[in-house]
């Protein structure tokens, strides 16, 4: 039980910034600003196409290409929790319901993508944020977190209430409990940076294959704070361990009453059998008197009441020592590597004003270890996601892309996508694809205009379903439906350089669940059933610069 410290603090470290910017659970798209300029770049041929359409770079001229990415991303995550325990919370003002954010922001995504063509052949690289990208503070923790500590409160609340019902005839009290207090506090960072090689062939002037290796290395961490947990008398903050010494007082002053009734019953039924003997009568007879009888029934019911106090005291006991690891407040730091690398495919097709493209990005198996201050299990599995030592499979999906443009004439191009993340084949901790209903889908469309030689404005739209489920949603890592648009313009300095711009943004749907009741038995507390309706904002501004040589 001593390990109980810990449950609450890796639920709140649990807040890993699991946040795709663009795409499907664990994954980025948007790694190039002319995807920001129009999500829609499956089938185009670019640069940016070394991420997007690999095998179509080889259709662009000789020489080498590069492309310089930055970008900038805003992100709000929002939880409106509902649940009773929330009302006994000091700053809660006496509501059910109260509002968590989160500030995700990303000031520097980079990437960079570089091919060198000649003849039939073209060599590729790109570096890239392919996951994560930003780090998330939540300045009042999440619900799931605030709970358990309202859970504590609801259960000393039923105690002291119990306990003064029983006291007051005996001239005794405890502390009252009308709610709690607690100052909480979460951060999470996680950064996959990918490196991608490979290698595109040209077969002749209409069809080109790709093949090469996409790596990955994850980085997480994640602090957590927990400070002033209060049980609350009125306006009156109590830690743990002065709550226990008032509940003790109380105790002893009902049991030094009861031993005081005890003694003067005793002595009463004493000086009741001593006259009687007096008279005649033996102490079996004088026993039998019925002064006597009303005495030692009195006398039994203070020694049931005794033992009452005193089980009672010895359950409070330990639940005391359960819960008195959070009197003086926990901290939590941890921190997750891993490795990965997996095949990438792709193909291009072009024939007449159309261009079709696919590519394959293969599963990449990711375990996660952990540096953390979490030593051993605790008594809630989820907690050993963050044992130290372990390691946590946190695979990134495998991925599908189709992508088809159309050139309406040669200064005007319409494209369109679809994207498959096959998530639910992925591997995460305890198997939590397993609770999604599938993989998750995204649509896009874009048309891209050549104003002149110089200055060129594209925009578009993606739409991203998610095969969410009550049982896969939490407000710790939590992501929702949307439909993205991304609107920019590309200007050409020179033969060699140009510059593109570019705003785009994510409307998130929201998602109503509802929280089921939880039962801590080991910790004797009960979180009762509620509801969370999950909000996000993301907004991302880019800057690139692409050279040819």
């Amino acid at each position: 039980m001593k390990q109980s410290i810990k449950i609450l603090t890796t639920l709140v470290a649990m807040s890993a910034c699991f946040s795709a910017l663009a795409g499907g659970i664990l994954t980025n798209t948007n790694q190039s600003v002319g995807f920001l300029r129009n999500p829609a770049r499956d089938a185009a041929i670019g640069i940016d196409g070394v991420y997007s359409n690999p095998a179509g770079v080889a259709f662009m001229p000789d020489g080498l290409h590069l492309s310089f990415n930055w970008q900038y991303a805003m992100q709000t995550r929002e939880i409106m929790g509902d649940n009773p325990l929330f009302a006994l919370g000091a700053k809660n003002n006496g509501q059910t319901e109260k509002k968590f954010k989160g500030i995700a922001n990303a000031p520097f995504i980079p990437s960079i993508q570089a091919a060198y063509n000649k003849g039939h052949w073209s060599f590729q690289f790109n570096f890239s944020v392919t996951g994560g990208g930003g780090k998330c503070e939540f300045d009042q923790g999440v619900g799931s977190f605030e709970t358990v500590v309202g859970a504590i409160a609801g259960k000393m609340m039923g105690v002291s209430s119990a306990l003064n019902q029983e006291l007051a005839p005996l001239g005794a009290s405890v502390p009252g409990v009308t709610g709690y207090d607690v100052d909480a506090y979460m951060k999470g960072k996680q950064y996959y940076f990918g490196i991608q090689l490979g290698a595109a062939y040209k077969i002749n002037k209409n069809i080109s294959v790709y093949g090469g290796l996409r790596m990955l290395y994850g980085i997480g961490a994640y602090e957590a704070r927990l400070n002033n947990i209060r049980i609350m008398n009125g306006t009156e903050g109590m830690t743990l361990p002065v709550y226990f010494e008032g509940i003790t007082q109380g105790l002893m002053d009902a049991r030094g009453t009861l031993a005081a009734n005890g003694q003067a019953i005793t002595d009463g039924i004493n000086s009741y059998v001593a006259g009687y003997m007096a008279a005649g009568y033996t102490k079996e007879q004088a026993m039998q008197m019925p002064e006597v009888v009303a005495l030692q029934q009195k006398g039994a019911e203070v020694q049931a009441a005794a033992g009452r106090l005193q089980a009672t005291a010895d359950q409070l006991a330990a639940s005391g020592e359960i819960l008195a690891p959070y009197s003086n407040g926990v901290n939590l730091k941890s921190d997750q590597k891993g490795f990965g690398i997996a095949p990438v495919l792709g193909v291009d097709f072009k024939v007449g004003a159309f261009n079709f493209a696919a590519k394959y990005d293969f599963k990449v198996r990711m375990r996660m270890k952990n540096d953390s201050d979490l030593p051993a299990a605790t008594v809630i599995s989820a907690t050993n996601k963050f044992v130290n030592g372990t390691s946590v499979p946190e695979d990134a999906p495998a991925l599908l892309t189709l992508g088809a443009q159309w050139s309406i004439r040669p200064d005007l191009r319409l494209n369109v996508g679809y994207h498959h993340f096959f998530d639910s084949s992925a591997h995460w901790y305890e198997h939590s694809e397993r609770l999604l209903s599938g993989g998750t889908n995204e649509y896009m469309a874009g048309l891209e205009w050549d104003i002149n030689r110089k200055f060129q404005i594209s925009g578009g739209a993606q739409v991203t379903r998610y095969p969410l489920t009550d049982e896969y949603m939490n407000d710790i890592s939590f992501v929702v439906n949307s439909w993205t648009f991304g609107l920019g313009i590309g200007y050409q300095v020179t033969k060699n350089v140009k510059i593109n711009a570019a705003y785009f943004q994510t409307n998130y749907s929201h998602y109503k669940m509802n929280t089921p009741e939880q039962n801590m038995a080991s910790l004797g507390l009960t979180i009762p059933a509620g509801t969370n309706d999950y909000y996000r904002t993301n907004k991302v501004l880019g800057l690139g610069v692409d050279l040819s040589f």
